[in-house]
């Protein structure tokens, strides 16, 4: 379950790659480290756009995603981050042959040009700036925009589409990403251990949460339906994992049949034997690598596939369309189903809410009596804070790194603490807490 609090308070004086992530789980969730460096991006681009000549490839796209589409990405899928030096959380790079842009929201205003070299990126807000426009102008007769179908949804793709036949170029697709041939010290994927989600937690099993989405395949008169979501998956047969920060997710895919056994494609260095020993009897577990041939299986039956355009890669789409299967367009029918929520997960929610109700006051009371000394730095009261979530015994992760900020940092969009930037809780200020947790 997990719990968000937002508070602001005024600080009166008459008011009293794959070890670090086990050492955070067993320090902190949150650190404070400034990772990026905009003195390796002019390297790096360069790099890229020798890449892309050999390739014949006029510009490239480097989004802020992996092949799920999740807003928390493994080390392995920070791409942008590592090209870029920027760290925020949703973001899209355009790499051309002389020029390059960085799009960005309102959020990032300050953050992005402090993390980028703006003498290699224009940074652009969005909405008011779109990605397509810039490419439409950065592209001419003949040209071939690359771009990695693993990391793009299928609407996002049918958008830049547009932009790019009105230039007259053409979109092209790369088996593998150019960044990632670059990166030389790329960490691995992540395989952390998945771990069941018991039933006294989510209320109803596997077997009938599988049914009822059969249900919905049946209305929409599919043979299957894709699943990329690892929240999707996680609600469906019952796990939790830890393969991104903050979130409780397992990286994995699945497709779900209307008739026959829903198969579960994951890592199998993920599965214990008690896990695989529960998982399988629900559905057939497969390795990532079996998934192409899978879609072709679909789409030698010509079968009628279910896939949600908003949040599914386009090369889930490819894949189906080549192999010969009908896509159906629409929405992952695990959102709407776990939206609703039974008893037991009601219940389970009121239980987060009042541990973590009782934690925050404890934190409040403990802020008013210390910082009126004006001895409390942001770093030193986050810390605290996830000290008092942790003394409830049940805290499995923070729900983000926690927006931590006295003074003028408090007024800053989606402040991230870090050991430059860290400031006094000076007496007679405004201090902006913004914080979650995962129980």
């Amino acid at each position: 379950m997990q719990q968000r609090v937002r508070c602001m308070a005024r600080v009166d004086r008459r008011q009293a790659s794959a070890y670090k992530a086990r050492v955070r789980i067993l320090l902190m969730f949150q650190t404070f480290e400034d990772t990026s460096d905009p003195s390796k991006v002019k390297t790096r681009v360069a790099q890229l756009r020798k890449a892309l000549r050999a390739r014949k490839l006029a510009a490239f796209l480097v989004p802020r995603a992996d092949e799920h589409q999740n807003e928390y990405v493994p080390a392995c899928a920070e791409r942008l981050s590592w090209l870029t030096g920027f760290t925020g959380s949703a973001g899209l790079a355009v790499v051309a042959r002389e020029s390059a842009a960085l799009f960005v929201d309102g959020r990032y205003t300050l953050q992005a040009p402090e993390q980028v070299d703006t003498r290699i990126f224009e940074i652009l807000r969005v909405p008011q700036n779109k990605s397509s426009d810039w490419v439409k102008a950065h592209l001419k007769k003949g040209d071939a925009l690359g771009y990695d179908p693993r990391l793009h949804s299928v609407k996002a793709i049918r958008k830049m589409e547009e932009a790019v036949c009105e230039a007259g170029a053409v979109l092209a697709p790369q088996e593998d990403n150019p960044v990632d041939a670059i990166w030389e010290d790329r960490p691995p994927p992540p395989v952390t251990p998945v771990v069941l989600h018991p039933l006294e937690f989510a209320g109803e099993p596997a077997s009938r949460k599988i049914a009822r989405v059969r249900k919905t395949l049946r209305k929409n008169k599919a043979a299957a339906v894709i699943l990329t979501m690892p929240e999707s998956i996680a609600w469906l047969v019952n796990i939790r994992g830890r393969d991104v920060p903050h979130t409780p997710l397992a990286l994995c895919f699945a497709i779900l049949p209307a008739k026959g056994r829903p198969e579960l494609f994951i890592a199998s260095k993920k599965l214990t034997p008690d896990v695989r020993k529960v998982l399988e009897q629900d559905v057939a577990l497969r390795k990532p690598d079996d998934l192409p041939a899978a879609l072709a299986a679909l789409g030698k039956a010509k079968s009628r596939v279910l896939l949600d355009p908003e949040t599914a890669s386009r090369w889930f789409a490819d894949r189906l369309d080549e192999a010969g299967a009908q896509i159906i367009h629409g929405a992952d029918p695990c959102l709407a189903l776990k939206a609703r929520k039974n008893r037991t997960e009601i219940a389970g929610t009121r239980t987060a809410h009042r541990r973590d109700g009782v934690a925050m006051c404890r934190f409040l009371a403990w802020l008013d009596a210390r910082a009126p000394s004006g001895t409390l730095d942001e770093i030193g009261v986050t810390k605290k804070l996830e000290g008092f979530r942790r003394q409830t015994g049940a805290l499995k992760e923070i729900s983000f790194d926690t927006i931590s900020g006295a003074g003028a940092n408090g007024a800053i969009v989606h402040y991230r603490v870090s050991e430059a930037t860290n400031a006094v809780l000076e007496p007679g200020t405004l201090y902006l807490v913004d914080s979650g947790a995962q129980y």
